[in-house]
């Protein structure tokens, strides 16, 4: 059904043949999704449902977003809370966050069970928290378009993350991993 649309959306012209996302907005996409907790193997099936929603934007007349990248980012943040609501966290992300980073990094064991602590912090953070850290400190987006895309104030985006970061640093010290 995604091709179907996307031909259509296509040959009315809103796709114009070329790929929504360049190749960095693909690779960022597919790591917030990563770090939102969906499987490696959902990840071109989020990517799709990425690229998808740009389409449809174009097709319905809307304006291009202003940043693609960041918009593209928070679109793919949302999709794994969704995929967390629909399935309800079958794996824990911490063993997929691991063998993501010995694919892609293989590193010291320091580095390893420092990532995995983080990891494992991020599954305990509450849905909202874990996803501004993913969208600050991943995809690097600055306060300000964390507040515009998820449409809060920015105020809230500074209070959902001084909480997650302090209970991540609580629970390294715990861990005696810092």
């Amino acid at each position: 059904m995604l091709r179907r649309i996307t031909r259509r959306v296509q040959r009315d012209g809103a796709g114009h043949g070329d790929d929504p996302l360049d190749p960095a907005q693909e690779r960022r996409v597919r790591a917030v999704l990563a770090l939102g907790g969906v499987p490696q193997a959902d990840l071109p099936d989020g990517v799709q449902q990425v690229r998808l929603r740009l389409l449809e934007r174009a097709a319905k007349g809307h304006e291009t977003p202003r940043d693609v990248s960041a918009w593209a980012a928070v679109v793919a943040s949302n999709l794994a809370m969704d995929w967390h609501r629909a399935r309800r966290r079958q794996e824990r992300l911490g063993e997929r966050l691991a063998s993501l980073r010995e694919h892609e990094h293989p590193s010291g064991e320091d580095a390893s069970v420092l990532s995995l602590a983080v990891a494992q912090g991020l599954d305990d953070l509450p849905d909202a928290q874990r996803q501004v850290v993913v969208l600050r400190f991943y995809a690097d987006l600055p306060v300000r378009s964390i507040a515009r895309e998820l449409g809060v104030p920015e105020g809230t985006v500074k209070s959902r993350l001084h909480t997650a970061v302090r209970a991540l640093r609580a629970r390294l010290h715990e861990d005696e991993v810092v």
